[in-house]
Formats: structure tokens, sequence, C-alpha cells
């Protein structure tokens, strides 16, 4: 059957106009995001607008007269357009990622190979956009993700263990806001220490501007600048041969490069400031921390006050693990899943202690 005079079956008609919907929404999703950037990336998600534009004018085609009223992009569409228009930013790209990976084209015969490859190189144009976003992220936003479950999972445990101990509920409350004070100030010096360091080492290992002011008198016949592409993974020849026309048009030009232009790029955003590392890992965990001691404020007691911590920290790993798989990528389904049982079995585990101590103690 030829693929651009199809059978029209009602079910193929409705079809295709989902799919018009679909690429019209997402041109408007690129459109608006363009709108929010300047230079290469406006250019680059233009581009992408452009891609979706195409395909759209392919379902045209199709439909011809059977194009019928417009009809809205699904649910997914319209609030990646809602987002778009109003937040861009890497938590957008990220969920735009997501639907790009989620294309049916390659399944449909109705669909060009085309399409189904533009959709394919589309996912991965987004990822890199994305990534951008994602590495000045990932120093704060990784302290202040770790700093929140740390907070639900260790305070949550620490509650329920010490609870199920059979101590009073002041004294349940009194620990928990202990555990909370030590462990934020614990979380925020881990990571003003971790962070600090890592930017240490990258300061360490990146190149001196000062040192190409000493290319001009280096020993052409010596060429020890060939030593510092040696050291950076060039082969002997090769570094020599660098080595040769950096020196070479010195001579010619005056032009002075070769030592730092040639370095790794700089790393240290993508590891965040200590201080911010810091101050997000106190804050979240401490907001984290609290949620378990939340009902105990409020004068709940006993088991009441267990299952209403419980839903609590629960409800919240689940945001957190869906937040994270947004904008990593991935199905924020199952990182939530993956938040909540492993926040479970720790504060789980940890509650089975507290019986068994409060009943070897009793």
């Amino acid at each position: 059957m030829d693929a651009t005079t199809p059978a029209r079956t009602p079910a193929e008609i409705r079809r295709w106009r989902r799919y018009l919907a679909a690429e019209r929404a997402e041109a408007a999703v690129y459109r608006d995001l363009a709108s929010r950037r300047t230079g290469e990336d406006r250019e680059i998600l233009l581009a992408l607008a452009a891609a979706e534009k195409r395909h759209e004018q392919h379902w045209l085609d199709l439909l011809g007269d059977d194009v019928g009223m417009p009809l809205q992009g699904d649910l997914r569409t319209r609030t990646l357009a809602f987002l778009a228009r109003r937040l861009g930013g890497v938590f957008v790209l990220a969920l735009v990622q997501r639907a790009e990976s989620r294309s049916s084209y390659a399944d449909d015969d109705h669909a060009t190979a085309q399409m189904a490859a533009d959709e394919q190189i589309h996912e991965e144009v987004v990822r890199s956009l994305a990534t951008r976003g994602r590495n000045r992220l990932s120093g704060s936003f990784r302290a202040a993700v770790f700093g929140a479950n740390d907070g639900l999972v260790s305070n949550l445990a620490l509650v329920l263990g010490i609870g199920a101990a059979g101590v009073t509920t002041g004294t349940v409350l009194l620990t928990g806001l202990a555990g909370l004070l030590a462990g934020a100030l614990s979380m925020g010096a881990g990571e003003y220490v971790s962070v600090r360091s890592q930017r240490e080492l990258l300061q360490a290992s990146t190149p001196d501007p000062s040192a190409t002011d000493a290319l001009p008198d280096l020993d052409v016949d010596a060429n020890e600048l060939a030593l510092v592409y040696r050291a950076r993974g060039m082969e002997a020849s090769e570094a020599e041969a660098r080595a040769d026309r950096v020196l070479a048009r010195l001579e010619a030009t005056g032009v002075v490069e070769g030592i730092v232009d040639d370095a790794e790029p700089d790393d240290h955003e993508t590891h965040g400031t200590a201080w911010g590392a810091a101050v997000s890992s106190f804050f979240f965990f401490a907001s984290g921390a609290i949620v378990p001691v939340l009902p105990y404020l409020v004068g709940l007691t006993g088991t009441v006050a267990v299952l209403v911590a419980s839903v609590l920290v629960g409800v919240c790993l689940i945001v957190t693990g869906a937040v994270t798989g947004l904008l990593s990528g991935t199905s924020p389904i199952t990182r939530a899943v993956r938040q909540l049982l492993i926040g479970f079995g720790a504060a789980g585990a940890t509650y089975l202690l507290g019986l068994a101590f409060g009943t070897s103690v009793a």
C-alpha cells in the first residue's frame, strides 16, 4: 500500500488528526522555549520547531479534506506548552526530552522513516540542551535532593525506632528535633568539605594561563611544548607536530596560543559552590527531617502519629523521586516508587529494631 494514498478508515483519520495536533503543539513548545533564549540555543530550538512543522505538513497532506476542525494536543503536550510559556529552563527541556522519546512514528506505517528518525534525533538534541542546565544544577541540586531525602528517611527511622521502644511522646519529639539539628549541621558541613575538595582538585588540574607567556622564550630545537601535549594524551609524533605548528605561528605572526586553549573545559560549574551546596544541604535536610516530627508537634501520639508521619514522608519521597526522574529524563514513576521503597525499607527496619529493643528492655 502506498504511504501517500492510504485507505482512509475512520480509526486512521482519528489517529492522523491526533498526530497533527501533537505536531502543532510540539512546534509551539519549541517556539515558546526559543522565545526565552538567545544565540545558539534559540536557533536550535527554532530549527526543531521547523522540523515539527514539516511533520505537520505530512499529516495535512494525508488528511486532505478530512483534516476537520483543529484539535488540541493531548494533556501532556498542553502541559508542556503551559510550562514552556511560563518557566522554560532545564525542567521543561527534561520533560520535552522524555516526550520525544515516546514517539510512535517508528511503529506507524503512515509515518515516513525520515519522520521517525527526526524524532529520535530530536531527543538527542534536547538531551544536549538539557545537559547544560543539568550541569549548572548538579552541585546544589544534588545536595538539595540528597539532603531532603536523608532528612525524611533518617528522621522517620529515628522517630519510629525511638517510638517503638516505648518511650514517651515528649522523648520522641525531643529526639526528632535533635536528629533534625544534628543531621542538618552534619550534612551541611559534609557537603561543604566535599564540594570544596572537588573544586580544589579541579583547580589544581587547570592549566596556569601564565605558562603561555613562556612560549616566546622556548628553545625551538628542544621544543618542550611537545611534552605538554604528550602529557595530555597525544602520541609523541602528534605532539611534536602540534608544538611545531604553534611555535611556527608564533614566530610568523606573533600570536601566542597553545597552552590553556587546548585544556579541558572548566568543570567547576558542574559541582556548584561549596557554600551553595552546604546551605542547600542544610536547609533541605532540615525541611525533610521536620516532616516526621510534625505529627508530634501538633499533639498527635501513639499509632496515629506514626501513621501520619509515615504518610507525610511517603508523599514527600514520591515527589522528590518524581522530580529527580523528570530532571534526569527517566520515568518519574519508577524513580518515585524506588525512593518510596528504599525510604520505607530503611525506616521499617529501624522500627522493627526499636520494637525488639523495647521488648528486650521490658
